[in-house]
């Protein structure tokens, strides 16, 4: 077995040929940047580009392909040198039964097979060609339809508040959208961690997976997990979700939950702390309060800890939230060092004073040891490392 960076929820902004996928993804987002940025910049051996459902993006895969820049794998996924692509779609779906919205992640092994769901999709979305758009069917007939593809169904960043499982605050149990023997893995989100996911003794059954549900390259990979596998593939990723021949998740690594933007409940207007009985606010008045992703999970908490053999999770604080540490810098580092995997994980602290100034440095080895002081982010704003 081997150990792979893989990170699995990251948006497409724009096609090809300019057109908009994710509204408010950044313009650098095309399926070809991505690839580049992820396996050069970054050093991931695996992501899951969200997206891949757009009929344009659909075109440009096979046209990789048909160049040879990518090559399918015969057990599922597109091989870019050591980095391998499996394509993902994220929708939103609300009917009756779930009254939601509820983000949903949905991973396929072949273009092929994308293709046939794209156009599945289109009998279903106002729109194909964007992403997280309104799917018209219920939860239950989406997990069929993806798993009678062969596809991989995970409940998106399921604490955030809004857009998710148990965010909107209307949900208690997930069985009341989903089928759980349909679920392979539930994406805990930044703003939480496997142990305040784990109070929940319902998703106990599940592989927590960590991704970035990145909006530009710089966040791509800001939370990710190592997966020990064969080799990096569709069917291996199968496996580890399901933790079956030995392959399995060996650590997730993401934001710890304080610089999370919703971990705190606070004023939706001034973004002042707030109780979470509180209706309005204390110090503006304002009447929407936001609750924080920490007060909602001790609402549904049901027990006190993990089951044995979750893996661990590794608080780690990406590059970019480093104080001073700007992109000028960072390609200084990833230039020197090969990719940010390496200056996370493997670069030793007096080779990083050869580069950068002390101070960054040394900020990068607390960061990396877990000794940076952190204030609490909410209401959609991230929290931050006190310099």
């Amino acid at each position: 077995m081997k150990r792979y960076y893989v990170d699995l929820h990251i948006h497409i902004g724009r096609t090809w040929t300019g057109k908009p996928v994710k509204i408010t993804g950044a313009k650098s987002l095309t399926f070809t940047n991505i690839i580049e940025h992820a396996r050069h910049e970054k050093g991931l051996n695996m992501v899951g580009i969200i997206d891949s459902h757009s009929p344009e993006v659909i075109l440009e895969m096979e046209s990789l392909v048909s160049s040879g820049d990518i090559v399918e794998h015969p057990d599922g996924g597109l091989a870019f040198g050591d980095l391998t692509v499996i394509p993902g779609s994220e929708l939103e779906i609300y009917d009756e039964q779930c009254k939601g919205p509820i983000h949903v992640l949905c991973y396929f092994p072949t273009i092929a097979v994308m293709r046939v769901f794209s156009n599945w999709l289109s009998g279903h979305l106002k729109n194909v060609q964007l992403s997280s758009q309104r799917i018209y069917a219920s939860g239950l007939e989406l997990q069929r339809k993806v798993k009678g593809l062969g596809g991989l169904f995970i409940p998106a960043h399921v604490f955030t508040p809004f857009k998710s499982l148990y965010g909107k605050g209307v949900h208690t149990s997930l069985t009341e959208v989903f089928d759980p023997d349909l679920i392979d893995g539930i994406e805990l989100g930044l703003s939480s961690d496997t142990s305040m996911a784990d109070q929940i003794k319902e998703l106990h059954d599940y592989t927590f997976v960590t991704n970035s549900d990145a909006h530009s390259l710089a966040k791509i990979a800001r939370e990710y997990q190592v997966i020990s596998m064969k080799e990096p593939s569709f069917k291996e990723l199968g496996k580890a979700l399901k933790k079956e021949d030995g392959r399995q998740i060996v650590a997730n690594y993401g934001l710890d939950p304080l610089l999370g933007k919703y971990h705190k409940t606070v004023c939706a207007d001034c973004l002042h702390p707030a109780g979470e009985e509180d209706q309005i606010c204390s110090q503006c008045g304002h009447k929407k309060i936001i609750k924080g992703v920490a007060d909602r999970i001790l609402e549904l908490k049901t027990v006190d800890q993990s089951p044995e053999g979750r893996p661990p999770y590794v608080h780690q604080v990406p590059l970019e939230f480093i104080p001073g540490l700007g992109p000028k810098v960072l390609d200084k580092l990833v230039n020197h060092f090969g990719s940010e995997m390496a200056i996370l994980h493997e670069v030793p602290g007096e080779a990083l004073h050869e580069v950068v100034p002390p101070k960054i440095a040394d900020m990068i080895m607390k960061a990396r040891e877990g000794k940076v002081t952190l204030s609490a982010g909410g209401g959609g704003k991230y929290g931050k490392i006190a310099d």
